[in-house]
């Protein structure tokens, strides 16, 4: 499955399937809450948030693909990600873009 940033394929003629996605919610957990607090206090990346976040990402693209393959895409173009915060402690990262057809070359 190819996944693109950009709106089209260069060099191929595309069929719009429809827009597809992917999403989870991921929670914290005490461990990665406890460890995050101590390195406010001194600054840098705190790499088990960046692990989680990395890890929804992967699990939202999962789930994006698995939808645009049941409507029979070879590609999704335009792929954005996004995230927020659901409730406290919780966030969510959604995948998104629009399922293509190739039909051809230009």
């Amino acid at each position: 499955m190819k996944l693109l940033s950009i709106d089209y394929i260069p060099g191929a003629e595309i069929e719009v399937l429809g827009v597809v996605k992917g999403t989870i919610v991921q929670s914290k957990n005490i461990g990665r809450d406890f460890m995050a607090g101590m390195k406010t206090l001194v600054g840098g990346e705190i790499k088990g948030y960046t692990e989680m976040l990395i890890e929804a990402r992967q699990l939202a693209t999962k789930r994006m693909i698995d939808e645009a393959e049941e409507l029979g895409a070879d590609a999704v173009v335009g792929l954005r990600y996004g995230s927020s915060q659901v409730m406290d402690g919780a966030a969510e990262v959604l995948a998104y873009g629009t399922a293509v057809k190739i039909t051809g070359t230009k």
